[in-house]
């Protein structure tokens, strides 16, 4: 199963800081899993925003970019600072 990371107010939109997902077989892909994450969490398409990058196993991707069921997978918002 993929463990799944929510950072900063994605944890809002979708609920939780992080679960463990069995991946549909037609999610292979970082797209098809924001479509079908955004779906699922009804997230109104924050997972799908281009500002949001995503790490797989602890390493940031260019995207597109496969997943298994055997990744963990963070959710990374743009942060602000100054």
């Amino acid at each position: 199963m993929a463990q799944i990371l929510y950072f900063g107010r994605l944890a809002d939109v979708c609920g939780a800081r992080a679960e463990t997902v069995v991946l549909p077989a037609g999610v292979s892909d970082t797209q098809r899993l924001r479509d079908w994450l955004d779906h699922e969490k009804d997230a109104g398409g924050a997972l799908r925003a281009g500002s949001v990058r995503l790490c797989i196993n602890d390493e940031m991707v260019n995207e597109p970019s496969a997943v298994s069921n055997d990744d963990t997978i963070a959710f990374l918002p743009p942060v602000g600072g100054g």
